[in-house]
């Protein structure tokens, strides 16, 4: 058995937010995550698709002190699947409301399976400049429709602003496949909101029984770090205090 053990002091929290959204969006669990005293960290993800988000998040991973658990939100957690598996550091993989992708996964055409999502009706394509000259698509929710398709537990006014401040995400993220995932050597939880109409609860549950995760299922959308950050919360606490346990017990 290693002498080696990871406390609640030396491990960090790194939360990765996901599309149409920043690292505001963790706000509530941040503070949440403070008041108990764990280190948290919530970088800004590029969102501009699969293989330049987790190379960049795999970095922000690997420079981060100490022993990672990685948390992803939607998006944000194809993005951790991928970078995890290139950062030794991660211990432990925490997914809210998130995709889970397996090797060669694309999220657009696993989208297109879910009974639960209705968010590619809700979706604006628009074009930005890219490198060397020409475009890309990138895509916007519809202002219109961001409360049903992504924060259907919020007040008006909190999905308006969702609206206004959003990022949008290049259509890369939906398209590029995803690379061998992070869950397939780390132990990982997973929060299910039960009304996600974003990623869709079937999308986002299926994917997590097949990682193997710890299922915490809770009433609320996409947006459920936002509408429940103490549920989400403790979710992490749980898998910080897990990953506590001396490496080789």
């Amino acid at each position: 058995m290693s002498d080696e053990m990871h406390t609640s002091d030396d491990v960090t929290v790194v939360l990765v937010h996901g599309a149409f959204a920043d690292a505001s969006s963790w706000s509530g669990v941040i503070e949440r995550l403070q008041r108990r005293g764990v280190t948290v960290t919530a970088p800004a993800n590029p969102l501009r698709g699969i293989e330049i988000d987790s190379a960049y998040i795999a970095s922000v991973l690997k420079q981060t002190p100490g022993p990672v658990v990685a948390v992803g939100h939607s998006y944000g957690g194809a993005v951790v699947t991928n970078a995890a598996a290139e950062a030794d550091n991660v211990i432990g993989l925490v997914y809210v409301a998130a995709f889970a992708p397996d090797e060669g996964e694309r999220l657009g055409e696993v989208e297109a399976g879910s009974k639960d999502s209705v968010l590619n009706d809700a979706l604006i394509p628009h074009q930005y400049p890219v490198a060397g000259g020409g475009t890309a698509t990138e895509f916007s929710i519809d202002p219109d429709k961001t409360r049903n398709a992504f924060a259907g537990d919020l007040s008006d006014e909190q999905a308006h602003l969702i609206a206004a401040v959003q990022r949008p995400i290049a259509e890369a993220g939906f398209s590029e496949p995803t690379g061998p995932p992070a869950w397939k050597k780390l132990p990982s939880w997973a929060v299910v909101a039960t009304g996600d109409k974003a990623a869709g609860a079937d999308v986002v549950r299926s994917m997590a029984e097949r990682a193997g995760a710890k299922i915490t299922e809770v009433d609320g959308s996409h947006v459920i770090m936002i509408s429940q950050p103490d549920a989400v919360c403790e979710v992490i606490l749980e898998a910080v205090a897990a990953v506590h346990a001396p490496v080789g017990a």
